[in-house]
């Protein structure tokens, strides 16, 4: 046999995905589980940096949370998961960043974030919930309470929502603003390759050598910070704010019902996974056990102190550019994000980025999530000539949209003040009266690649 012939009989046929990622080698292994903590990366410490908790933790909760997710569906589905968007719409109206010295909205409200994040981890037993319900009357008579008509525009009233607090972050350095956007875009409508996959690190990145050359970044907390930390920070976590309180009761309201439409967006991104790595996770391990695994990995982060967890599109988009389908790739993935979670130094990196940029990525996120609930409609043929449809998505919208202007809905039980948020009220509407109106044909389909839900880590 020459030589030629004898190497090639060695090299893993890659043209059908790899299952077994070892055959590659071990340095080959290493760099993949590293493409995927970058793929990861901007979009999860997006969510900190925005809300006020801390990145460190963030990453803890990243990566743990995709362990314990590996762990529950027997280490069969490929996914990691990050940070959720979802909920920046709670953390606005539960928590919302104060005011600094200039006047602007940066300063962490450390006072309100353990009970948001108490209300996250609650928001994580619904996925439990919904695991056990599907496991006992099955995936089709659960799901028809909850279609697209409901989920779809939750989600787009979630990125209406968020739309000011974009502009107000953007309105500290247009500049930077202007060029992180720029880049975003740039990168995902013209790149290629990984360059496609990653855009919002890369418009991080770009704006931010923006931000050095014009003197716009504060480094006098990188250098007083230590290389090794902890990073749990007791007074932040959400398991100090289960407390039966006024303030409790009503973050458990206004966030808990998010939970409807990121399950949806689950479910869409197992149907994605399964359609990429040509197996059908929907039925082995089964949508019970990835739930729960998503569920429970954001229980775990809430109590933390972190934010929710989602499955991550960035991922599956480098599973579909690499073809290496192992899950062992992603597990080691989240054992670089822990690795990273333990160092302030980088903590603090990370928060010297400027509100500028941030308001620019978040200009085309946030509209990126309405626009996935307008794509979650869409895909499932939505007929709104029907009335029902129409009278379901309207009162939604108006719920979610006019309650947030006027402060939720503030009414006492019991001698105890409980505020609802818009978009808890606009759950809530669109539940019952989809259980109430007569017309609902709705029915789930469970095979790999069917595009139920929306497949954007919101």
């Amino acid at each position: 046999m020459s030589e030629e012939k004898k190497q090639a009989s060695q090299t893993p046929d890659q043209s059908q995905g790899v299952y077994d990622a070892m055959t590659l080698g071990k340095p080959r292994v290493l760099v993949l589980s590293l493409q995927h903590m970058f793929a990861m990366f901007g979009a999860t410490v997006l969510v900190p940096l925005t809300t006020g908790l801390s990145v460190s933790t963030t990453l803890l909760c990243a990566g743990l949370g995709t362990l314990l997710f590996h762990l529950i569906t027997r280490g069969k589905v490929p996914a990691f998961l990050g940070s959720s968007f979802a909920y920046l719409g709670g953390f606005a109206i539960v928590a919302p960043k104060l005011l600094d010295a200039n006047g602007q909205q940066t300063v962490s409200n450390t006072e309100m974030l353990p009970y948001a994040c108490a209300a996250v981890a609650l928001s994580g037993l619904v996925y439990v919930l919904f695991s056990l319900l599907i496991t006992v009357f099955g995936i089709r008579r659960i799901m028809k309470l909850f279609p697209p008509v409901v989920t779809g525009p939750i989600i787009i009233a979630i990125g209406l929502i968020l739309a000011p607090s974009a502009i107000t972050n953007c309105e500290t350095n247009w500049l930077l603003a202007f060029v992180a956007l720029g880049t975003v875009i740039v990168c995902n409508i013209w790149g290629k390759g990984m360059v496609k996959i990653l855009p919002i690190l890369l418009g991080i990145l770009v704006s931010y050598a923006v931000a050095l050359v014009t003197g716009a970044v504060d480094f006098s907390t990188v250098a007083d910070a230590a290389w090794f930390g902890i990073p749990l920070h007791p007074q932040a976590m959400g398991l100090f704010a289960i407390d039966g309180s006024p303030e409790f009761i009503s973050a458990v309201l206004t966030i808990v019902p998010i939970a409807l439409a990121t399950m949806m967006e689950h479910i869409g991104d197992i149907a994605s996974i399964s359609a990429t790595a040509g197996k059908n996770f929907i039925r082995d391990p089964g949508l019970n056990r990835t739930l729960m695994g998503d569920g429970l990995a954001t229980t775990m982060a809430g109590l933390l102190g972190g934010p929710a967890n989602t499955t991550y599109g960035e991922n599956t988009g480098v599973l579909a550019l690499t073809k290496i389908y192992d899950p062992l790739v992603i597990r080691l993935a989240a054992v670089f994000a822990l690795i990273l979670s333990f160092s302030p130094k980088f903590d603090a990196i990370i928060n010297s980025i400027p509100a500028g940029i941030i308001g620019g990525i978040s200009f085309v996120l946030y509209g990126m999530i309405s626009a996935i609930g307008v794509r979650n409609v869409v895909e499932n043929q939505v007929d709104f000539t029907n009335s029902r449809n129409l009278i379901i998505a309207a009162v939604i919208l108006v719920c979610a949209l006019g309650f947030n202007s006027v402060g939720g809905l503030t009414f006492v039980v019991a001698g105890v003040s409980i505020n609802l948020s818009g978009l808890a009220i606009a759950a809530i509407a669109g539940i019952l009266l989809n259980a109430l109106l007569p017309g609902n044909t709705y029915e789930f389909d469970d095979g790999a690649g069917t595009g139920e839900g929306a497949s954007l880590r919101i």
